[in-house]
């Protein structure tokens, strides 16, 4: 099968709602009104043909996928619906090939469901932005009242349950680059994950990220900077896959991740209502950005029809940069262009370099000079001119 017609990842909207109110959350404060009309949780006969065309699926590739329970907040689809998705799915396709993992924000975690995914094993990363002061800035309940307290009981139940060493995957963040990097990354190595992971606040070229005041400006990546510092200057540290992927790239290996290099990943949403869509996190661009023109729904209709398509090929073509300004760039095999949602303006669609452009420029050639100064200048692929600013 074409790598340009492969699954690589399918997120599976169990849910569609969520018991956090985020305000950075691009599903319920952005452009996009979908969810209103999408059922709350996934119905039998959903999860039944999730199964049913997953396990279709693995027989027509040879790779492997990842499979992520997502929302919304996932684990509100209740105990005994996830408990057939999951031993359904574990039953037909092994671990090794196939990851199955759950994106929460912890509230409900429950030595009951902490012991199915131990069975299914189905690994858990969990959203916090760092201490209580980073948390609190965007993650709030719907009467706008902190969600620390329930996120670090989850967390605690995680890191304490008997299976966690194969359980606890993480902890996910989006930056707030108004708390100190040394504070956030101290707090959350005090976790007891196993590792960490960042993500930029969501914006575009019409609606700019939060504290981000041009699209030159580089707060996001001065931020990064200084992180990457205690993540390569701390004796013990805990794994953070951002930086990874960017030294794996800097040493010529490949992303594993959307917006980072230049190799595609076939990327595909399940709804609650069975509707198989394209990258939600496109839905922070406009109305509908993330829909086939063909709504193709998990109950009728197999994936391979869908990843065969025309109009998906082209859709995962967007992840590659098409601006003149990202094609000529020496920094491009690292940087990548950057997530799709990211390129968005009204006049120009996604032919732009990221919003984030400036931010990844500095932090990928402070990388450069850094893992030069380590003896690893020969093993870099981009030339020592790369590490300087032009």
């Amino acid at each position: 099968m074409d790598t340009a017609s492969r699954l690589d990842t399918v997120l599976v909207k169990t849910a569609s709602r969520c018991n956090f109110d985020c305000s950075y959350c691009y599903v319920y404060h952005g452009p996009d009104s979908a969810w209103r009309i999408q059922p709350k949780r996934m119905r039998r006969e959903v999860v039944a043909a999730i199964r049913a065309r997953l396990v279709e699926q693995a027989g027509c590739q040879e790779a492997g996928f990842a499979i992520v329970l997502h929302g919304g907040e996932p684990l509100l689809l209740g105990y005994r619906r996830l408990a057939e998705l999951l031993r359904g799915l574990r039953a037909e396709l092994p671990s090794g090939r196939y990851p199955i993992s759950v994106q929460t924000n912890g509230a409900l975690l429950s030595e009951e469901l902490l012991d199915l995914f131990a069975e299914t094993r189905t690994s858990v990363s969990v959203s916090i932005d760092g201490p209580r002061k980073a948390n609190d800035l965007a993650r709030l309940d719907h009467r706008g009242r902190s969600t620390y307290a329930a996120t670090m009981r989850g967390i605690r139940l995680l890191a304490s349950h008997k299976e966690s060493e194969s359980v606890f995957a993480g902890t996910l963040s989006v930056i707030q680059p108004t708390v100190a990097p040394d504070r956030v990354y101290g707090f959350l190595k005090g976790l007891g994950a196993p590792s960490m992971d960042f993500l930029l606040q969501d914006g575009n070229h019409d609606r700019l990220p939060p504290e981000k005041n041009s699209f030159r400006s580089t707060k996001y990546g001065e931020w990064l900077i200084e992180l990457f510092d205690l993540y390569l200057d701390d004796p013990s540290p805990v794994p953070i896959r951002i930086f990874d992927d960017m030294i794996k790239l800097c040493l010529g290996g490949v992303n594993q991740k959307e917006g980072r290099g230049k190799v595609r990943h076939g990327i595909l949403i399940i709804e609650t209502d069975g509707e198989i869509r394209k990258n939600d996190t496109l839905r922070a661009s406009f109305e509908g950005a993330d829909r086939f023109t063909k709504r193709w729904n998990i109950v009728d209709s197999s994936l391979l029809t869908v990843l065969s398509s025309q109009e998906y090929i082209s859709y995962t073509g967007m992840q590659l940069p098409s601006s003149v300004q990202c094609q000529g760039c020496e920094l491009l095999p690292v940087c990548g262009g950057g997530m799709p949602l990211y390129r968005w303006s009204a006049d120009r669609g996604y032919d732009n370099p990221s919003v984030y452009c400036h931010d990844h420029a500095i932090l990928i050639r402070h990388a450069l000079e850094r893992l030069r100064d380590s003896g690893l200048n020969d093993s870099l692929i981009l030339p020592a001119s790369s590490i300087h600013v032009s």
